[in-house]
């Protein structure tokens, strides 16, 4: 019986795709309480697939793919989002974007010229990607004139930086190591 709803979560995950254009809206057109608004349903679309897929076993190749590609468009729908209305500075979102990048380039080097590639979030990947949703958050609550100090900005800013260079860099000592180890055996 419940076999016939294990499409559930990767509907849930292409509405949460389907949400990215009324975010992006809203943080254009500086409707910044909308914008968590679609946000956090966001998010809860998230949170759902995934206790489904987990409690109901309804894990599928398709979701293991498309949930991160999903938050990560989100994310970067953000970051793009808040740097062409001047909120964040060019060079934050050419990191934030430059280290997903490499990331996806090492990945794919990785598998066709060394093996298959399975990515498992680091540590340090999934610090920075906590941190790039709390900045995220904190500066929209900033703009939406909710309860939020100012100097979240050039924090926020500072954090996001580091962690994306430091988790990029670390996934590049990681997979180059791997790949060394992999030719000398």
């Amino acid at each position: 019986m419940a076999e016939q709803w294990r499409w559930i979560p990767n509907a849930l995950t292409f509405l949460r795709v389907l949400l990215i254009i009324p975010f992006a809206m809203a943080l254009l057109e500086a409707q910044y309480r909308l914008a968590l608004l679609v946000f956090f349903a966001a998010a809860l679309t998230d949170g759902f697939d995934g206790f489904l897929a987990r409690q109901f076993n309804w894990r599928s190749r398709l979701g293991a793919i498309a949930d991160p590609l999903a938050d990560k468009a989100l994310l970067i729908t953000a970051y793009l989002m808040l740097t062409w209305t001047g909120v964040l500075p060019g060079w934050l979102f050419l990191v934030v974007l430059g280290r997903d990048l490499l990331i996806v380039v090492g990945g794919l080097a990785f598998h066709y010229g060394v093996g298959r590639f399975e990515l498992q979030p680091s540590l340090l990947g999934k610090l920075n990607t906590l941190i790039q949703i709390v900045v995220v958050l904190a500066i929209v609550m900033l703009l939406a004139g909710l309860p939020m100090k100012p100097w979240v900005l050039p924090l926020g800013i500072d954090l996001v930086a580091v962690s994306a260079i430091v988790s990029g860099l670390h996934y590049v000592i990681t997979w180059t190591g791997r790949a060394w180890r992999s030719k000398q055996g």
